[in-house]
């Protein structure tokens, strides 16, 4: 009987011991799912964010004598979404919003569908004296074919001399209005149908900045409103500007 009691506590012993390891590989099997569960969310949605940020947090990023103040998700690369100093700055947004990056415009920014209608923008140091406007009658009025063909609201769109140097793009030309004019230079054949904003532009602003926007040519007819609205964002942007 002795015995036969001590072979019952024995299992007994053993039972309890494989029930506490049971449960314990039960939590682990549990809090492992858990940590799938929360990992698996946070790499779908990196992944669905694909770089982007909806973060509209106001980063100050300085440039020579220029302080600029614009919201992260506006801000087109991760590395450049910090305060400080910065070489030049990136950035995009959404026509004709003017806005960077939320979950509701996602399509527009990933180019869903073949969808272009995301301006990109950059701040960046002044390198020649004049910016694009500035160098049509000395520079670019030498070197394209004229007369040129009608474009849109009022364009004219011209073609590079061959030996110009500026292989594969046209430039298009606005009317002259309040003392300049509207002049950018966009791609042509595949390297534009590839492109997602086939068309640059460059004005001065701030102390010592060139801004360079670029967009598609399926925008051009609304040059007048797209360079009026890039101007204001820049102007609203530079919180120490001079002249621009």
């Amino acid at each position: 009987m002795q015995a036969s009691t001590g072979e019952g506590g024995t299992v007994r012993r053993i039972d309890d011991q494989l029930m506490v390891r049971v449960f314990v590989a039960f939590l682990l099997l549990a809090l492992v799912s858990a940590l799938i569960s929360v990992g698996g969310k946070w790499i779908g949605r990196s992944i669905a964010l694909a770089g982007h940020t909806e973060d509209v947090t106001t980063r100050e990023i300085v440039i020579g004598n220029n302080v600029i103040v614009v919201p992260a998700n506006a801000i087109r690369f991760e590395t450049d979404r910090r305060d400080g100093v910065a070489g030049s700055l990136r950035l995009y947004l959404r026509w004709p919003d003017m806005q960077g990056y939320t979950a509701s415009t996602r399509d527009d920014f990933n180019h869903a569908g073949g969808s272009r209608n995301i301006l990109f923008v950059s701040f960046e140091p002044q390198i020649m004296s004049r910016d694009m406007s500035g160098r049509f009658d000395p520079i670019y009025a030498s070197l394209i074919e004229p007369p040129g063909t009608p474009g849109p609201a009022g364009l004219t769109v011209h073609g590079f001399k061959p030996q110009s140097g500026y292989l594969d793009e046209r430039l298009v030309v606005g009317p002259q209005e309040q003392g300049s004019r509207f002049v950018a230079r966009c791609l042509t054949g595949v390297v534009a149908v590839e492109s997602l904003a086939d068309c640059e532009r460059d004005l001065i602003v701030g102390d010592g900045l060139v801004l360079v926007y670029r967009f598609p040519s399926s925008l051009l007819g609304d040059w007048r409103a797209i360079d009026a609205a890039v101007l204001a964002y820049a102007r609203d942007a530079l919180k120490t500007p001079r002249g621009g």
